[in-house]
């Protein structure tokens, strides 16, 4: 990681994935199922583009990219987003492309106060090669 005492030794972004993912739990496509299952009120946050959902996602998934994260969770702030700032005490997974940027979501929700976060290992595309159901919907602009 990064040494403020050494910042000739900056970090990269799998360093950054690294670190989240030492502090978050991660869960299988096949857990994810069970969940889904289980837990009526689980929610399921897609932290991809919304280019990247559209062209397909786990169905009833919450789309809020991961660059507005920290904004759409903040109930302070005035442009949050309720379904996401009321949830701390949901199950929430969090899944993207390849697990990368849903460990680092899944860890700033922690930060946040979010009691059960975790990331989808492997990401959706994790989700797609274990046979997953995905929803692919037609849009018309």
């Amino acid at each position: 990681m990064y040494n403020v005492f050494n910042p000739a030794s900056p970090v990269g972004l799998m360093d950054f994935v690294a670190a989240a993912k030492s502090r978050i739990r991660e869960v299988t496509p096949d857990e994810l199922q069970e969940m889904r299952s289980a837990d009526s009120d689980l929610m399921i946050l897609d932290v991809r583009e919304s280019s990247e959902h559209e062209q397909g996602h786990i169905e009833n998934a919450f789309l809020i990219p991961r660059g507005i994260l920290e904004a759409a969770a903040d109930p302070t702030y005035p442009k949050c987003v309720p379904e996401l700032a009321s949830s701390h005490s949901r199950s929430i997974v969090a899944y993207c492309a390849s697990g990368g940027r849903s460990a680092m979501a899944a860890a700033v929700l922690q930060m946040m106060g979010f009691e059960k976060v975790y990331s989808l290992a492997g990401g959706f595309a994790g989700w797609e090669q274990a046979q997953m159901p995905v929803r692919r919907e037609a849009r018309y602009v």
